[in-house]
């Protein structure tokens, strides 16, 4: 995962207004990178575990946007040789300090909270937006395999770009969630 390495080091931990909004940034541009990195490799994995299913590449989206999150909210249970732990470990001391300054310097209902749960909130404030830079350049008609969008009615199937409601990579759709709900799934399941 490129959430690793990407522009975390660029990150002002000082500022927590600057530290919330470059934390946006540099996850979103790790999640495109992964996202590109996704995209380039499925056919070489479709081709090796052939299925009838056209929703590879949007599950393999969903799984990594899952880990993005769990990165971002401390769940992380991915472990890795002794160099991965490593810098697993500095991420997440980076990820603690800009939370633990976003709660100093905000004086609302952020206070309140301890830091996982600021965590939980900096996630679902952003997943929306983090979807969209993973998913950037999927393509019409790759469709996610679950009737996960709101519709208005019982839902409906992600059936291009790996979006709902006709969101597209060139024209995203203000409240358009992702149709995954694998970041609420634990690691160990998913």
């Amino acid at each position: 995962l490129h959430l690793c390495n990407k522009n975390m080091k660029n990150i002002n931990n000082i500022d927590s207004d600057k530290a919330r909004h470059n934390l946006l940034v540099d996850v979103c541009l790790a999640a495109k990178y992964e996202g590109e990195s996704i995209k380039a490799h499925y056919k070489r994995y479709d081709a090796e575990y052939p299925s009838d299913s056209s929703h590879t590449t949007c599950t393999a989206l969903a799984r990594s946007f899952a880990d993005i999150g769990d990165i971002i909210r401390g769940r992380d249970l991915y472990g890795g040789n002794n160099k991965e732990k490593n810098r697993r470990q500095q991420l997440d001391d980076k990820l603690k300090t800009i939370f633990k300054n976003i709660k100093k310097e905000n004086n609302s209902k952020l206070t309140k909270l301890n830091d996982d749960q600021i965590r939980e909130y900096w996630w679902e404030a952003n997943r929306k937006q983090i979807w969209q830079a993973i998913t950037c350049g999927t393509h019409k008609g790759d469709t996610y395999f679950r009737t996960t969008c709101i519709d208005g009615q019982s839902g409906a199937q992600a059936n291009n770009y790996c979006r709902c409601g006709n969101d597209q990579p060139n024209d995203d759709k203000p409240n358009t969630d992702p149709p995954t709900y694998f970041d609420y799934v634990p690691q160990y399941l998913r």
